[in-house]
């Protein structure tokens, strides 16, 4: 049965009692909408499907980023920058609504203001995350919550980028000189290593970071990954450039090729780096993909490149394989 109550000049208090369900009660701005909402509630319950929404309509989506944030974020292998993008979600005014409210359009209005300040990839990988989110709370958390990013079309996937590092004109340095003098003059002093490493090797940051000495073979030349973005363990061979980088390294006691560096630590020196050398819009996996189209420009067939890169996909090898027409046109004689 249900009972209503006038709480002060605005507001309407709506409470439904019934055998066998817990006491619902939920306050509006006028009685018409009080009465609409008890009678939902008690049609649900004569019907025996109501779930209750009181933690849903007591939540805010804040409370919910951050209990993701410390339970489910930890378990992923992008859990640093994953920790970064949720802070900075929890900044957003979004953050303060009630879950139970929100809707697609909500999620529209969210994806076309952050449209206009970052690109659209990140804005895309926001929405996953806060996708995400709203599953786990309703399936594991127990949290009777509607997805409404499921309600609205996602940012298209960017072009896959073509960025390489330019030899230099007449008279001036290659783009890659002008990284590693950078980076030579860089505070953290494990950058020159680290992109030097990239450029040979083709390894994710994330690889690199975790480097250590008792994976890295430098008399047979390889580097053994045990746990990569793929979730498969991979073996890198080395160059014999990448093996005269670490042979310079001091061996720290932790077993760690670059003790306490972190891949937020190497994001903020690179743009640090490639900002004295006036190098535009090149980000560190650009290096990846430099290195991995170098190793077709040795000869390597895919299927060896894919056995270095670790990409499962060679179909999405191919985005990272950029060849120079001018190179091709000297093979074609």
């Amino acid at each position: 049965m249900a009972s209503f109550r006038k709480r002060g000049s605005y507001q309407w208090q709506a409470q439904v009692r019934k055998k066998g369900y817990p006491l619902q009660a939920m306050t509006f701005e006028t009685r018409a909408a009080a009465e609409s909402w008890a009678r939902a509630v008690e049609v649900e319950m004569d019907q025996g499907r109501f779930v209750s929404r009181t933690e849903a309509e007591t939540t805010t989506l804040m409370e919910l980023l951050a209990r993701y944030r410390d339970e489910v974020t930890p378990l992923k292998k992008s859990a640093a920058s994953e920790t970064t993008r949720i802070n900075a979600m929890l900044r957003h005014p979004l953050a303060q609504r009630i879950v139970a409210s929100l809707r697609g359009a909500d999620m529209a209005r969210y994806r076309d203001e952050r449209l206009k300040q970052v690109q659209p990839a990140t804005v895309k990988r926001d929405l996953v995350v806060i996708s995400h989110l709203f599953e786990v709370a309703r399936k594991e958390w127990g949290i009777p919550v509607h997805n409404p990013v499921r309600d609205i079309k996602l940012p298209p996937s960017s072009r896959a980028r073509e960025r390489r590092l330019k030899p230099g004109g007449p008279g001036q340095d290659s783009e890659e000189t002008r990284l590693l003098k950078a980076c030579c003059k860089a505070r953290n002093r494990f950058l020159l290593p680290v992109v030097q490493l990239a450029l040979e090797t083709a390894m994710r940051r994330g690889e690199l970071v975790g480097l250590r000495w008792e994976h890295v073979d430098l008399k047979r030349q390889i580097a053994h990954l045990p746990d990569t973005k793929n979730g498969e363990s991979r073996t890198v061979p080395l160059s014999s450039a990448a093996v005269q980088v670490l042979r310079e390294l001091p061996r720290s006691l932790n077993g760690q090729v670059f003790p306490g560096l972190t891949t937020e630590a190497v994001k903020l020196a690179f743009v640090r780096a490639r900002r004295n050398a006036r190098l535009e819009d090149l980000r560190f996996h650009d290096l990846r993909h430099e290195a991995t189209t170098r190793l077709f420009e040795k000869g390597l067939n895919i299927m060896e490149v894919a056995s270095i890169t670790g990409h499962k996909d060679l179909r999405m090898l191919r985005r990272y394989t950029h060849l120079r027409a001018e190179d091709l046109a000297r093979k074609l004689g």
